[in-house]
């Protein structure tokens, strides 16, 4: 990952060092300091990593007070492609889905030469922390003894509980595929679990804050989400740990966009959030772990 990174920056330095080469037979003067001029970064980012991020763009503002932050978007991983492909302006997406990312280079949304997989996270089934539920099993999920909330089609988790319900004739993908070669996304017009013990217990959400908001209130028994959201939201206890060959491997990649006009500084910041030792505590604090 460090040598991918690595020659992300190194070639939005050769850009930058292209345009101070073709500046120098001019006599006009000019800053003699150019490292030191503001930059505000925008950053498109899943709804999972919000308080994990701002709390490292605070550190690296404090650090490099010439950058800052414009208001970090955080949506589901298909909504931040439907933003960017509508026209809204970003210099770095970092998405929870391989898939997502897939799309967003194939409408070429981002550079695909600067993607790389940033962090990894578990599958988990939470319950409210005073629930009386303290363990269960994917099994005992897919058997219908408890109301649970999933992430609709537009929320990653949402798709890598699919893939892991498909396993146990939980879920019907539209193409009979399961697990990891499952989509984790109903045919259209169907939710998915009809016919299985799920029909009827299943409460879609958008956002994964809102599937955890279910939980916790009481209005459903379990719902699944990543071990991250376990740190973010308050009231929730994990009480199964989702076999990790259910699923896909669930990775947040991460690219710089097609139409940064900040490939210096985005790249910059970048390094140094998977490199230097205090920002990596912030991240594991809020439970990403870093790809090797």
């Amino acid at each position: 990952m460090k040598k991918k990174i690595a020659a992300v920056l190194t070639a939005a330095l050769a850009t930058c060092m292209v345009f101070a080469l073709a500046g120098c037979g001019n006599n006009s003067s000019s800053s003699s300091d150019e490292s030191a001029e503001s930059v505000e970064l925008q950053i498109f980012a899943a709804n999972s990593l919000t308080k994990a991020m701002d709390e490292v763009q605070a550190l690296y503002t404090e650090e490099n007070p010439q950058v800052t932050f414009a208001d970090t978007q955080y949506l589901s991983s298909g909504d931040l492609n439907e933003k960017l492909a509508g026209g809204a302006y970003a210099d770095i997406l970092i998405s929870a889905s391989g898939s997502k990312m897939d799309d967003a280079v194939e409408k070429g949304l981002v550079s695909e030469d600067t993607r790389f997989d940033m962090f990894q996270n578990d599958l988990v089934i939470v319950a409210a922390e005073d629930s009386d539920i303290e363990e269960v099993t994917l099994q005992d999920v897919a058997d219908g003894k408890y109301t649970v909330a999933i992430g609709d089609a537009s929320v990653p988790a949402g798709n890598y509980a699919n893939q892991a319900l498909s396993t146990v004739g939980a879920f019907n993908d539209p193409d009979g595929k399961t697990g990891a070669e499952s989509t984790g996304i109903a045919a259209d017009g169907s939710n998915g679990y009809e016919g299985t013990a799920l029909d009827g217990k299943v409460d879609l959400q958008d956002s994964v804050g809102n599937v955890c908001n279910q939980v916790s209130s009481g209005a459903v028994d379990v719902a699944f989400v990543y071990t991250s959201d376990v740190y973010r939201f308050d009231g929730v206890k994990i009480v199964c740990t989702v076999p990790a060959d259910t699923h896909k491997t669930i990775k947040y990649p991460c690219a710089l966009t097609a139409d940064t006009e900040n490939a210096e500084a985005a790249s910059a910041f970048i390094e140094w959030a998977t490199t230097n030792e205090d920002a990596i505590a912030i991240w594991q604090k809020w439970g990403f772990e870093l790809m090797a």
